[in-house]
């Protein structure tokens, strides 16, 4: 047999090999990342809506969002699971809102693939803090290089104000859907 046709005939036995390994590891790790998803949106409905000792999930008019109670069955806000496009990708939040619509109790980043050091910043606390009591009426905004003024706005990641803006606009759109739906 020719030499080229043996090196054909291996490469391509070694891609079927590696592909059914693909596969197979797929397979087996899809339910556990789903699980592990669906876990950290749970865990985000609690921290987003401080004081949620149970919530139900609703959907209305293709808007989902979790109705958050306290203990004794009071409505104390909803968390939002929303999405948008980041500056280099997807990015997922979970947003706290009281139940007049009117106030962030809080975001967690539940997704995110942005530039690591400057808009992935957006993953950490320090960003994500910033947020509670920040009003939604007219809309959530965001200031750079300096202390925001108004209590509307948040200030942005410096080196990272496309990512920040990013976050802001996917609150914006989110809740402006979810009041429509109310």
């Amino acid at each position: 047999m020719n030499n080229r046709v043996k090196m054909l005939l291996i490469m391509t036995l070694f891609a079927c090999i590696s592909g059914g390994v693909l596969s197979f590891v797929y397979l087996f790790s899809a339910p556990l990342i789903e699980a592990n998803i669906l876990e950290e949106q749970r865990n985000s409905i609690f921290l987003v809506v401080p004081g949620t000792k149970d919530y139900n999930e609703k959907a209305k008019n293709g808007v989902t969002y979790f109705e958050c109670k306290d203990s004794s069955g009071t409505l104390i806000g909803y968390a939002l699971p929303i999405e948008g496009n980041g500056y280099q990708g997807v990015i997922k939040l979970m947003a706290g809102l009281k139940p007049d619509l009117n106030e962030l109790t809080g975001i967690k980043v539940l997704q995110q693939v942005e530039t690591p050091g400057l808009g992935g910043r957006i993953g950490e606390k320090k960003f994500q803090e910033q947020f509670k009591g920040v009003k939604t009426k007219p809309a959530v905004g965001y200031v750079k290089n300096q202390t925001p003024e108004k209590d509307t706005d948040i200030q942005a990641i410096t080196g990272a104000t496309i990512s920040s803006r990013s976050v802001v606009a996917i609150l914006n759109k989110g809740i402006e859907k979810f009041r429509s739906v109310q």
